[in-house]
């Protein structure tokens, strides 16, 4: 597979400002509801070497690309975040957990709404910054959408932590430690095994993808794209 640098450069940084500015929102979002435990390690930056994970940023992706995986994913450095010191516990870890998609909603929100100043970008560099806005509209999306899987500790499954009538709540909190697991077995290993038998199972990434096409297409429409 050959990756150019110009392939690098316009996919790397809508990517790394995606996630820092996802993780800094929940560091951000924690310490306003009590826990200034992110806060106290310098969480609350926008400076993307304090979120950025070397595994799961860098190496899993690039991993998963090259073997050619049905579903390209990764991860941050996890924003420490202790429940016990938030205000309301239950109520303040949804905000916490949602505040990270909705930044990223926020930012594909910005990148179409900038679509319409690319006509006062020099004709030298209206491509490259079209293909990183664009990119950026996707990345932030599928960021969005990945995110809220009801799996902990996705922000999906700490938002039905937080929701779910206890009796629910505790026995989906107790999968936290397996989550990675669950998800490299429905995303990944999954998809393989079936494929070896002539089975299409690659269900769960086939879900995303429609629910990202919606979610861009609705972004698209609200900024005047469509």
């Amino acid at each position: 597979m050959n990756i150019s640098f110009y392939d690098l450069s316009v996919w790397v940084l809508p990517l790394v400002l995606a996630i820092t500015f996802h993780e800094a929102a929940h560091a951000f979002v924690a310490d306003r509801l009590g826990d200034d435990t992110a806060s106290q390690l310098g969480r609350v930056s926008f400076n993307p070497l304090r979120h950025i994970d070397p595994f799961g940023t860098v190496i899993l992706p690039a991993m998963l690309l090259f073997t050619h995986s049905p579903f390209l994913f990764g991860y941050a450095k996890p924003v420490p975040v202790n429940f016990r010191k938030l205000n309301n516990p239950r109520l303040d870890m949804v905000w916490v957990a949602l505040a990270g998609p909705a930044t990223n909603i926020l930012l594909a929100l910005a990148a179409a709404l900038a679509f319409h100043a690319l006509p006062l970008v020099p004709a030298s560099s209206a491509k490259w910054v079209a293909d990183n806005l664009k990119n950026a509209l996707v990345i932030n999306a599928i960021l969005a959408v990945f995110n809220m899987m009801p799996i902990p500790p996705l922000d999906g499954g700490r938002v039905a932590v937080g929701l779910l009538p206890r009796a629910l709540a505790m026995p989906l909190a107790r999968l936290e430690p397996f989550g990675m697991l669950i998800l490299i077995g429905l995303l990944i290993l999954l998809p393989l095994a079936g494929s070896q038998f002539g089975l299409n199972l690659d269900v769960i990434s086939a879900i995303l993808r429609t629910l990202t096409g919606h979610v861009i297409q609705a972004v698209l429409f609200l900024t005047g794209n469509a």
